[in-house]
């Protein structure tokens, strides 16, 4: 029909962070605007999730048939999520251009003499399950060309969420934080992991009693910070390492928690408060630092949902608003999922994906393997 307005292709994003609490699984529009279609979120099976969470935070040893059947799993898990996201949208699958699959980290070694980052998740079994031409394996171009692999949401957020007249910071809270600095005027932009978000307060209350997080910062907000554990904390060299840089669960563990603990004993909300803090902390230190005339701190990712996190976060920013991305129009829950689908895209159309003033790579660069339909 003459005047009909025209609609682009759909992609769809899917991702499961160091938290492995399930796989987020975004299908986006992004012509002749972005429009999130369908969000939802997935749960592991319980055996699988303690398999990768084991095996992440090095409390087994897995030999190289372990590695590719748990490859395997996660793949099928991966695809399983996006043939329910499809069904759920009620969507011809014909009409989808390409799926991102970020995958499942297992390990993140960007340093040292030969850097490295894997991410599990058999993406030939998700075009095999779902006929979907798919992109996967995001990171490890950006460290064969010198850079971190990580964060790759900036590039993501510069395009839909930069403003040429305000400087801006957009933070995603994942297991690990990590902030996106837009400049006004159109500066370099700038990335970085900031250190823990929900990873180490996830992990005590599993520990301690058995869920997968602290529903709403409840257990953080009855706790006292303990002031002598928390200057221990923060008093890790890796706090003050300029960026580029990365981190992940390998990292930021609750033994890291322990040896500066010691012999001493807390109650878990006081342990959960101070964790809390050091999120808070890590995160307002990195944006007033490097980016000190931000006014809008814009954040996504499940922290979004701790009250007492976003609390003490504005607490310790005063003069910035921070708020989540839903203000901005982007559901908080899938914005790095969406940002996997964005990734598929640039790599489909040939264009780079990466932002090397924030990996630190040589370059820009092509992301990603694409695995044919």
């Amino acid at each position: 029909m003459a005047g009909a307005r025209q609609v682009g292709p759909l992609f769809l994003g899917l991702i499961s962070g160091t938290s492995a609490d399930g796989i987020d699984a975004a299908l986006v529009r992004f012509e002749p605007e972005l429009q999130l279609v369908a969000g939802r979120t997935y749960p592991f099976d319980t055996a699988l999730r303690g398999e990768i969470l084991r095996c992440s935070r090095r409390e087994a040893a897995i030999d190289v048939d372990g590695f590719g059947r748990l490859d395997a799993a996660i793949g099928d898990a991966f695809a399983d999520a996006a043939s329910r996201l499809i069904k759920h949208a009620g969507v011809d699958a014909s009409l989808l251009a390409g799926i991102g699959s970020h995958g499942q980290t297992l390990c993140h070694r960007p340093e040292g003499e030969l850097p490295y980052t894997v991410q599990l998740g058999d993406a030939s079994r998700i075009v095999e399950r779902t006929g979907i031409t798919t992109v996967a394996d995001f990171r490890r171009r950006d460290v064969a060309a010198g850079g971190h692999g990580a964060p790759l949401m900036p590039a993501f957020h510069a395009a839909v969420l930069g403003d040429a007249g305000e400087d801006r910071a957009v933070l995603n809270l994942g297991g690990i934080a990590n902030l996106t600095l837009l400049p006004a005027g159109g500066g370099d932009v700038l990335g970085f992991d900031t250190g823990p978000a929900n990873g180490l307060m996830d992990a005590l209350v599993e520990r301690e009693f058995g869920h997968a997080y602290d529903a709403g910062g409840e257990l953080a907000a009855r706790g006292k910070v303990d002031a002598g554990l928390l200057e221990r904390l923060l008093a890790d060299p890796w706090f003050a390492l300029p960026g580029p840089k990365s981190t992940g669960r390998d990292q930021f563990h609750l033994d890291w928690v322990e040896q500066a603990l010691g012999d001493r004993q807390l109650a878990p909300q006081d342990l959960q408060a101070t964790l809390c803090e050091l999120s808070a902390a890590t995160i307002a230190d990195a944006l007033r630092r490097d980016l000190p005339g931000a006014r809008q701190l814009i954040a996504c990712g499940g922290g979004v949902h701790n009250v007492e996190l976003m609390r003490r976060l504005q607490a310790r920013l005063p003069g910035v608003v921070v708020a989540s991305s839903a203000g901005h129009g982007l559901d908080p829950d899938y914005v790095e999922a969406m940002g996997f689908a964005w990734l598929a895209r640039q790599t489909l159309a040939g264009l780079p994906g990466n932002c090397p003033s924030v990996s630190g790579a040589r370059g820009p660069r092509i992301l990603g393997a694409i695995h044919p339909a």
